[in-house]
């Protein structure tokens, strides 16, 4: 079986689509996702924006954004389909579980250079004491 991965899917729609449209749309979108095994674990419909650069005749559009865990082969599939609809002007998958990871590994580095480091988080809060008490 291969490794579950996550990956999250940023999708433009073209603006002169209606909200109704837009929420049949990322439905059918979550539904190509889990008939191929694969689980959305956030959606969100963020917002009209301006567009950097014009795409056809619009200078705008509506941003979607899906978060995904799966093999790859529904990244794939949803893809193929955001490709041939018409309502869908550009859209962006990336992989993040290999930069989470490498975050959180950064994370508890700090936390354990830190918990290597009692002095100074003791010196900082003695400081401020020793410093009040030398004011009266």
């Amino acid at each position: 079986m291969a490794e579950k991965r996550v990956y999250e899917v940023v999708f433009i729609v073209d603006p002169g689509t209606q909200e109704d449209e837009v929420t049949r749309l990322s439905e059918t979108l979550g539904k190509i996702v889990t008939d191929q095994s694969g689980t959305i674990t956030r959606f969100e419909v963020l917002c009209r924006r301006q567009l950097a650069y014009r795409i056809g005749h619009s200078n705008e559009g509506i941003y979607g954004l899906f978060e995904i865990e799966g093999t790859g082969r529904e990244i794939a599939e949803l893809e193929r389909r955001m490709r041939v609809s018409d309502q869908v002007l550009r859209y962006l998958t990336v992989r993040v579980d290999e930069d989470r990871q490498r975050a959180e590994k950064l994370r508890a580095r700090r936390a354990r250079k830190a918990a290597k480091r009692p002095m100074a988080a003791s010196a900082s809060g003695g400081g401020q004491a020793t410093r009040g008490g030398d004011d009266e």
